[in-house]
């Protein structure tokens, strides 16, 4: 396989280094502020396992074609004039994302740790129940 000209963990780090980075324990502290919104990227099956409650499902497939008001898949939501806060699992996805938004003018931070600290560092947690 040849050599790839950036490897994900270099657009992690490109990223994180332009983007707004959020401790688990500053978005703990902010859950309940209705003008944040958490914005979950994680896949459905990540999902299934606990989410942050009132967090908005968004996956990662869909985030540019979401919050681009010209877009047809345009969802009102972000929209809002609120701080939009991204998480996944580790930070790594989130990251990329946020510094993508940043690049078509959409304002972002992310969660630097992802949802894998949330619950050990006291953060809430919903479990769906089985469909």
């Amino acid at each position: 396989m040849a050599k790839m000209k950036i490897t994900a963990a270099e657009m992690v780090a490109a990223g994180r280094a332009r983007i707004e980075e959020i401790e688990t324990r500053d978005l703990i502290a902010m859950v309940d502020d209705p003008d944040v919104v958490i914005v979950d990227i994680r896949d459905p099956r990540e999902r299934q396992r606990g989410h942050i409650p009132g967090s908005f499902h968004a996956p990662r497939g869909m985030i540019e074609f979401w919050v681009d008001p010209d877009s047809p898949y345009f969802k009102p939501i972000f929209g809002e004039d609120k701080k939009f806060v991204f998480h996944c699992a580790s930070g790594w996805r989130s990251a990329i994302t946020v510094a993508t938004l940043q690049d078509m003018g959409f304002d972002a931070a992310h969660l630097k740790e992802g949802f894998s600290t949330w619950a050990e560092q006291g953060g809430p947690v919903e479990i769906p129940t089985p469909k």
